[in-house]
């Protein structure tokens, strides 16, 4: 019996951004009737089209919502309203709100301004992607939905100014079922997305396509595997590495499952790349780094910490709200790098003991908050291996005439 399909969904912020789109144009045209749907270009590739209802907002007629569609997968905001108003603004009050406002935005948008409303929380702890006092709106889907309504307004040769504002209704009872109050958001939930879909998997048929990826790399001759968590990991490698996307094998939270797969495919060589965020569980002792298995970030970091000769530091590190808190607090004191590459060699000594010794580990774990990492000692060298492969590969498939 074959296995169903997993139907992808859309993130939070591709909602955000398609009802944004739908609310400036009907600021643009004022005919809701003509506006029955919002057409985006993903971040992550592709396009899609997300029907959108106008909602009536006192004070705010300019307001559409999104019904978001997670597909398949679990997500406590499935089927959630989220909400998006524009309105025009004085430009004296554009110039108030980007120096003093709890929104955002960004210089390729000079006249559009981001605001969040009710359901969206406040980020109340340092070491997250939006500051201190902003609203928990994320990067991408920031530039997604002020990039959708700046198209629109670009077509309608609108010159004055703009205010957005993101609302989720049911977002501050929603947070109660999330990490977000740990985490330091309070009053609603977060506008997320790297690359605006939602791909649900089943556990076992995740493992599969790992497993697959893996066999496919030793098939082709590979000698070295080049594998990271997920996306952040991917980031990393194409911009600081010039590793083009696609060329890692993403075992997602599953590090030992895929060590030993690795080792199954005759693998001896592995260089793992991750986020301190990950590779600190790893560089602990957990097999899989997902949050359900449990936490022990800032206790582990407190450890090295100390191991690293700074005792005095443990319970300031214990009291971080993330990794890259705890890696601001010890950049003061000089040692943030030498964390860093403590992390590595723990990540590098648990791998190969996963795989029996079999398999030679190097190891990358960066911050993208702090533009650092650290490694192990041999990883450029692994690198290199893997970099002479990929071009011996590509040469062989120019050769045989695959491009």
């Amino acid at each position: 019996m074959t296995e169903k399909k997993l139907r992808n969904g859309y993130t939070t912020g591709t909602c955000a951004a398609a009802a944004a789109k739908a609310a400036a144009a009907f600021f643009a045209q004022a005919d809701e009737e003509k506006i029955t749907y919002s057409e985006l270009t993903l971040p992550g590739g592709g396009s899609c089209r997300i029907p959108v209802i106008p909602f009536l907002k006192e004070g705010e007629p300019f307001c559409f919502g999104v019904q978001k569609d997670s597909g398949d997968d679990p997500d406590v905001t499935n089927q959630t309203l989220i909400l998006a108003s524009v309105k025009p603004i004085s430009r004296k009050k554009l110039d108030t709100l980007k120096s003093t406002g709890s929104g955002y935005f960004l210089e390729e948008y000079p006249d559009l301004y981001l605001n969040g409303g009710p359901g969206i929380g406040i980020v109340t702890k340092p070491g997250l992607s939006c500051p201190v006092g902003h609203y928990a709106i994320n990067p991408m889907p920031r530039s997604m939905i002020l990039g959708a309504v700046d198209e629109v307004m670009r077509q309608t040769a609108y010159e004055e100014c703009l205010l957005i504002e993101i609302s989720i209704p049911d977002g501050e009872r929603l947070a109660s079922q999330t990490f977000n109050p740990k985490l330091g958001i309070q009053g609603g939930i977060s506008v997320l997305g790297t690359t605006g879909i939602v791909k649900p998997m089943s556990e076992e048929a995740l493992l599969e396509t790992i497993r697959l990826e893996i066999h496919m790399k030793a098939v082709n001759g590979a000698k070295v595997l080049l594998m990271a968590p997920g996306n952040y990991g991917e980031e990393f490698l194409k911009k600081t590495l010039d590793v083009p996307v696609g060329n890692a094998v993403l075992c997602s939270n599953f590090v030992k499952s895929a060590v030993l797969m690795a080792q199954e495919e005759g693998f001896q060589n592995v260089l793992f790349v991750g986020h301190i965020g990950k590779l600190i569980k790893v560089s602990a002792g957990r097999e899989n780094t997902h949050s359900k298995y449990g936490d022990g970030r800032m206790e582990q970091m407190a450890q090295l910490t100390e191991a690293l000769g700074y005792p005095e530091l443990k319970q300031q590190i214990l009291s971080c709200n993330t990794t890259d808190d705890a890696l601001e607090l010890l950049k003061q004191h000089g040692i943030a790098k030498k964390l860093l590459d403590l992390t590595a060699k723990y990540v590098k000594q648990q791998l190969e003991q996963w795989s029996e010794r079999t398999i030679c580990a190097e190891v990358v774990t960066f911050s993208t908050a702090h533009q650092m990492f650290g490694t192990t000692t041999d990883w450029k060298r692994l690198f290199e291996t893997w970099k002479r492969e990929r071009s011996e590969e590509t040469d062989r498939c120019f050769g045989t005439g695959l491009f």
